[in-house]
Order: structure tokens, then sequence, then C-alpha cells
């Protein structure tokens, strides 16, 4: 497919791909699979292929950034289930690991646009002592696009 056929699909399907052939090309593809999960509202998959990645031989920035990115994706499936205690633990520990990570981009993931968007979609869970008190919003998920230059992650 050439670039300008991709474009046309992009325009057509009214969004831009979350990611290019570059970094499928530089990413693992858990993380890479994970992306495309997540942002199909398919959350404890998108837990299932980081964690695969998790698991593995990884260095000890990327293990940090992959289960904030676990904790992430688990945070919205506990809501899915109607688990808002467990999501707000989810939430509060992803954030945490988010801050340790001490960068703002890591594999091309802007980490601070993405934290907003977590913000937006998950704060109100830290509105009251207990979160069942609370109807749960109609507000999104952040959707993951990935930044157009590759970054360093081991």
């Amino acid at each position: 497919m050439t670039f300008i056929d991709q474009q046309i699909i992009e325009t057509v399907a009214g969004e831009h791909a979350p990611y290019t052939d570059a970094h499928i090309a530089a990413y693992p593809v858990e993380y890479i699979a994970g992306i495309d999960l997540y942002n199909a509202g398919e959350f404890h998959a998108a837990h299932d292929a980081w964690e695969e990645r998790w698991m593995g031989e990884v260095s000890a920035q990327e293990k940090l950034f992959l289960q904030a990115m676990i904790q992430s994706a688990v945070a919205f499936h506990h809501l899915e289930i109607g688990r808002p205690g467990a999501a707000r633990q989810m939430y509060t520990r992803a954030k945490e690991k988010f801050a340790r990570l001490g960068t703002n981009i890591f594999m091309s993931l802007d980490l601070e646009d993405y934290q907003q968007q977590l913000d937006t979609a998950l704060s109100w869970l830290l509105t009251v002592p207990d979160p069942r008190e609370l109807s749960q919003p109609d507000l999104p998920p952040p959707k993951i696009k990935l930044l157009p230059e590759l970054s360093d992650f081991d």
C-alpha cells in the first residue's frame, strides 16, 4: 500500500492511524497489538498483550512504562464490570508509574497528552471517598496515537 493509499483510507475512515509502518518495524508486536486492542475498547485484551511483553526480558524503564499502560487499561476494564473502587486504584497506580518514568515521551507515546486524556476520563473517581456513590459519567477513554518520531525504549 502506498502512502497516498493509506492517507485515503485514513481520510475515509475519518481518523488517522495510531501508528506508522516505521512504528511497526521499530516496536515490539505486543506493544502495537495492545494499542489496537485498547483503541478498540478491548481493555482486558490490551492488558494481556502488554503483559506478555512486560513479563519478558525488558529494560526497567520499559517494564515501568508497560505496567503503567496495563494499569490504565485495567482501570477501564474495572469500570466496564462495575468496580469503580478497583478502577480508581489502577488509575492512581498508573499515574504514579508514569510520574516515576521521568520522561514526557516513551515508545513514541506523548505521555503528557495520554495522561491528560486519562485524567479527563477518570479523575471523577477521585472526587469522593467511595466512587460507588457516583454515577459513571459518559466520558470516552483515551485514544492512543503515537508521535511520528521513533524513540528509544531499551
